[in-house]
């Protein structure tokens, strides 16, 4: 039996020491290559101007872009302490990426702005998921390619406590939890899809998560 979807935040995180530890955890998710760069590269995703929503510290956006070199990435953050983070780390990876707050649901930029359009580990946190599908389709152009990965509720409790165990540092912990529990089932996230302009998308597990890529 499923639990409940239990709502996390649609805030993301704010607080200076938080944001602190989320940047050495992410670090840490980078250098384990558990950050869903290779699986977005995998999907079809191939750089021009690339959009990533909530970057959070930016390194997955970082590492795809290091890798494939895209045009431009571009980070949409709701936390202005995690856009400060981004930025120090972009400069550190010596990738010019441009970082501006905004809301997924109603992103500031102009239709058809991007080439590809990239998440992780973000979508759990998302007030209106349909919404935010709608915004990432108006501002993709066509032929445009996304893809959404995040961790997915009904995950096998072995792998949850492995997951669990391995993450660092431990303080992040609860907040693994809290965000494992606000996370979607396959069967959920396709009956949102499916009530939104990404009705042709393809939704997929993996190890612990969903991934969620297509092309408009």
């Amino acid at each position: 039996m499923v639990k409940t979807r239990v709502i996390e935040t649609n805030e993301g995180i704010q607080s200076e020491v938080t944001v602190e530890m989320f940047d050495v955890f992410a670090r840490c998710m980078r250098d384990k290559g558990w950050n869903g760069v290779d699986g977005m590269i995998a999907s079809g995703i191939k750089g021009g101007d690339v959009l990533e929503i909530g970057p959070g510290p930016g390194y997955v956006g970082l590492e795809l872009a290091r890798k494939l070199h895209p045009d431009s990435l571009t980070g949409c953050e709701i936390s202005p302490a995690m856009l400060r983070f981004a930025r120090k780390n972009a400069a550190d990876y010596g990738i010019a990426a441009r970082y501006v707050q905004g809301n997924c649901m109603e992103m500031p930029f102009e239709d058809e702005s991007f080439d590809s359009v990239i998440s992780n580990g973000s979508l759990h946190e998302w007030e209106n998921p349909i919404r935010a599908f709608n915004e990432i389709f108006r501002v993709l152009r066509t032929g445009g390619r996304y893809c959404i990965t995040d961790l997915r509720r009904d995950v096998h409790p072995i792998k949850k406590t492995m997951v669990y165990y391995s993450t660092s540092p431990k303080e992040m912990r609860p907040g693994f939890l809290t965000s494992l529990n606000a996370a979607y089932t396959l069967s959920e996230m396709t009956e949102l899809l499916r009530n939104s302009a990404l009705c042709n998308a393809s939704v997929t597990r993996d190890f612990f998560g969903l991934c969620i890529a297509g092309e408009k």
